[in-house]
């Protein structure tokens, strides 16, 4: 019998599924019923490799129990055709929903990049499609290239981090998404790719006005878990992070490998359940139509 053992903030409970999976972080194994990864992408990502298909099917061959497809909506993009790649991707979430239900808890996402640089265009998105689950996040600052194409070595990274974070605040502020995606996301490459050092301290100010904002409007912190495996070696953000915003009164983690191709689904998803454990938190979120249920992490 397959059941996710989830909680809503009404404290009412829910049987959506549950499936037992056997974990080894170190030399301790950890047994988690419920084995979730809510930061996926598929072929309906520009920079996504498989079907939602196969990745559900991927999924449950490594015994996750939910995963919420959340494929890339860059809403400043010049070139993408936002109703064909919604519209798309939306049929076929909802195919999987269906074809896997008493095996796999499917949820129709999305990661809506840059939403704040045109609000209305995103707000319109979101009434057109029930999605289940928001991602928001920023990869790019206004009229700039993505930090991932970056060479930073010529560049000012405490003005782009500083610009970056505020940016992240703004988009704290804005009521559409429901989990905030890789917060430190330049990190990635800044000082995992290319070995820049970066002193975080600097920021401490500003990072504390978004958890407060996260935790004002009941928003989710995502533990983006795919800088594990890259050279940067460490969670989005990082284990300090999320201490601070429990030890702030945040009471919704998500955790997200950010897998584009189906054999990096739930990456690492494992240890990050374990960090957030580690910070305080007994249960992670995952969303129904929008609506926070808690998972424990069990």
């Amino acid at each position: 019998m397959f059941s996710i053992k989830a909680q809503n903030i009404f404290s009412t409970s829910a049987d959506c599924g549950k499936i037992l999976c056997n974990k080894r972080i170190g030399d301790e194994i950890v047994h988690y019923e419920n084995l979730v990864d809510l930061h996926t992408h598929s072929d309906h990502s520009f920079d996504g490799k498989q079907s939602c298909m196969l990745l559900c099917e991927t999924a449950v061959a490594k015994g996750a129990s939910c995963i919420a497809i959340t494929d890339h909506c860059e809403i400043d993009s010049k070139t993408e055709d936002f109703r064909a790649l919604c519209t798309n991707q939306y049929v076929e979430t909802f195919e999987c929903k269906r074809y896997f239900e008493g095996q796999l808890l499917v949820l129709q996402g999305i990661e809506l990049g840059q939403a704040i640089y045109n609000i209305p265009l995103a707000n319109h998105i979101l009434d057109k499609f029930n999605y289940d689950f928001v991602l928001g996040s920023i990869h790019n600052l206004p009229e700039m290239e993505d930090f991932f194409f970056m060479d930073y070595k010529d560049k000012d990274v405490y003005d782009l981090l500083s610009r970056y974070f505020q940016k992240e605040l703004e988009l704290a502020k804005w009521d559409g998404f429901d989990s905030l995606a890789h917060l430190t996301y330049p990190l990635r490459y800044m000082v995992g790719e290319q070995k820049i050092p970066v002193d975080m301290t600097r920021f401490d100010d500003v990072i504390g006005e978004i958890f407060e904002t996260l935790i004002k409007n009941h928003k989710a912190l995502e533990i983006n878990t795919s800088g594990i495996a890259m050279p940067l070696g460490d969670t989005l953000p990082g284990e300090a992070y999320i201490q601070r915003f429990h030890d702030m009164g945040g009471q919704y983690i998500t955790v997200g490998s950010d897998a584009h191709v189906p054999e990096k689904l739930c990456g690492n998803v494992d240890k990050g359940m374990a960090l957030a454990k580690k910070c305080g938190f007994d249960y992670v979120t995952i969303f129904n139509r929008r609506e926070p249920m808690l998972v424990p992490i069990a």
